[in-house]
């Protein structure tokens, strides 16, 4: 009994966020409009002030080179397996790109606070950058093919979570943070950067919870894609963990490395379609695996 109240201290608040973003829609309370108001919010506003303080005070060893570099090639692999998967099968381009990189932004740190209350998400943080690193070049770049990698050197430019993880890495890396602490002003920087980030994992559930429509998910259609995906990251994840104990000895967070391959891919994935019909199916596909997460979530919160 214990640890089913225990899980259910974790998972519940998930679960309800969820169920009111599905509410939420139903009842017309939030609309799409509004919606797309709320993940500008995060993206622009509440998540660069989780990973401006998550870097700003994480520990810059050799891990903090070797953790991202790991990841970053980690992405790449499942990439590659991703497409020999879509070629097998005959699934189409965009479909290998499922199986590479993680919703980490409007997910992952909401679920690490959830999980590990009592650690910094800097833990979590070193994990993401060799991932956040892939996604905004090889991925994006691969995806939108050749003629608008201005754009996307733009667009990385104009990132505040970009901006904010580079000013964070600063701080921390170069001592500034510790200097601050030692005269007494790195709490007003804590003190911002939490009142800023308090309501990120409420506002990110409850996009994800108006996005989740389980009447829309085309189980059949996407039943390969999540297979794949669930396929690729179980081997990965596997790979990961015995390279972390053999040869890093636990160098990486083991519940931040979980967490993370439990994620689904990044939810910006069916924009890139320009064919209706599949980017149908793209987001069907991210809507089961972010199902999968949340179960997998839960089995991961009761195991803890």
């Amino acid at each position: 009994m214990a640890v089913l109240i225990s899980a259910l201290q974790t998972a519940l608040p998930v679960l309800l966020a969820l169920a009111l973003g599905m509410l939420c829609r139903k009842t017309s309370i939030l609309t799409r409009s509004s919606v797309d108001v709320m993940k500008r919010i995060v993206i622009d506003i509440t998540l660069p002030a989780v990973l401006l303080d998550a870097f700003a005070t994480a520990q810059y060893d050799r891990s903090a080179i070797i953790v991202p570099g790991i990841m970053f090639l980690v992405c790449c692999l499942a990439l590659v397996m991703g497409l020999g998967f879509t070629k097998l099968f005959g699934l189409g381009r965009l479909p290998a790109f499922p199986a590479t990189g993680f919703e980490a932004g409007m997910l992952g740190y909401a679920l690490f606070v959830l999980l590990f209350p009592n650690e910094s998400s800097s833990h979590f943080a070193i994990v993401d950058l060799g991932q956040v690193v892939f996604v905004n070049t090889v991925y994006k770049i691969l995806l939108t093919g050749k003629g608008d990698k201005k754009e996307i050197l733009r667009d990385i430019v104009r990132s505040p979570i970009i901006w904010s993880i580079v000013i964070g890495v600063i701080l921390g890396a170069t001592g500034l943070y510790d200097a601050m602490g030692r005269i007494g002003i790195s709490g007003l920087l804590d003190s911002l950067t939490s009142f800023i980030s308090a309501p990120t994992g409420m506002l990110i559930l409850l996009v994800i919870g108006f996005d989740l429509d389980l009447g829309k998910i085309q189980w059949k259609d996407v039943f390969s894609l999540v297979c794949m995906r669930v396929v690729i990251m179980a081997v990965l994840l596997a790979l990961v963990l015995a390279l972390n104990g053999a040869l890093l000895g636990g160098m990486m967070h083991t519940g931040a490395v979980i967490l993370m391959f439990l994620l689904p891919p990044p939810y910006m994935l069916p924009i890139f379609s320009t064919d209706e019909s599949q980017s149908l199916r793209l987001s069907s596909a991210l809507s089961a695996l972010t199902l999968v997460t949340m179960l997998l979530f839960t089995v991961m919160a009761a195991v803890l």
